[in-house]
């Protein structure tokens, strides 16, 4: 874990997304890493953050199944519940899918988990924000447009949720194979424009920068190296330098992060941020398909050049 923090640092980044835990398992660990109070001094020394937990990627609140929906509600309690130990400002989670119950359902399902999540969690001054993320939309998934979005933040409200617990991600290789064309600095703006008037973009805490290897509305999630993929550098560019987004922090979940490549695609998002040449990829680009998130270890690079 104090690596993790030192690599950040090493490689130019100044946040840093990380597992709690198993991200492919329910089981919790009943105690808190050995390395904890050592790894919070290290963010410190080094002012690395704002740090976001990545919750497990088996959590889904909009399926109708009741035995994985009661298991989901757990972990998620437990991510938020252990934040405040690791220092951490967010708890990111993927929304989920309905599994064909339809997205009303689907989003009167989030709510009703949202609801319970936070009402086992303390809202003290130290707790972290659940931080929804959009859908790339595979698979029945659920939050893959604003609408869908906005949808489920009115659902919580209706159910009595502190909505100034929630937060919003988005994640530019979900938002470009959900259909949304944000190679196009005036698409993204529009984009922004709709996040603004349905939910405000002061939820709007975190991106998750990622290039996409995917087609333009396919539905299918799968991260590529920066300005390497179907968004490309103008697009990409203009997300890191939009003015409106100038207090949301941005993570990376490129691929090949443990053969280096994080701290290649680290320098490129400077070098957008910058208006500078990019650096070059090498030729023998790793990572291979799937989502890129950080390998065995579960750690993600953070970057916020603006």
């Amino acid at each position: 874990m104090v690596r993790a923090v030192e690599r950040a640092h090493e490689i130019g980044a100044t946040a840093l997304q990380v597992f709690a835990d198993n991200p492919t398992a329910w089981r919790r660990r009943s105690q808190p890493p050995k390395e904890l109070p050592a790894f919070r001094q290290r963010l410190t020394e080094l002012d690395i953050g704002p740090l976001a937990i990545h919750a497990s990627y088996l959590v889904n609140l909009a399926g109708p199944d009741e035995d994985f929906f009661a298991k989901s509600v757990a972990v998620l309690a437990h991510e938020l519940r252990v934040a405040p130990a690791f220092g951490a400002r967010f708890v990111n989670v993927h929304v989920g899918s309905h599994r064909g119950s339809g997205p009303g359902a689907g989003t009167r399902r989030v709510a009703e988990g949202i609801a319970l999540v936070l009402s086992e969690v303390d809202a003290g001054p130290e707790a972290a924000l659940l931080v929804l993320e959009n859908s790339a939309g595979s698979g029945a998934g659920l939050g893959t447009t604003v609408e869908e979005l906005a949808a489920i933040l009115d659902a919580a409200a209706a159910r009595g949720v502190d909505t100034a617990r929630l937060a919003f991600c988005l994640d530019t290789a979900h938002a470009w194979a959900a259909g949304y064309r944000i190679s196009e600095p005036a698409e993204t703006d529009a984009l922004l424009d709709a996040f603004d008037r349905q939910i405000g973009l002061k939820r709007l805490v975190m991106i998750h920068l990622n290039d996409s290897r995917a087609k333009l509305g396919s539905k299918v999630d799968r991260h590529e190296h920066i300005a390497a993929g179907e968004i490309g550098a103008p697009g990409l560019a203009h997300i890191l330098t939009q003015p409106r987004l100038a207090t949301v922090t941005y993570y990376l979940e490129t691929p090949g992060m443990e053969d280096g490549f994080d701290a290649i695609n680290i320098a490129r998002c400077h070098a957008l941020a910058a208006g500078a040449p990019l650096p070059e990829l090498p030729p023998e680009r790793a990572g291979g398909p799937g989502h890129g998130r950080g390998g065995r270890a579960g750690r993600d690079a953070g970057s916020s050049p603006g």
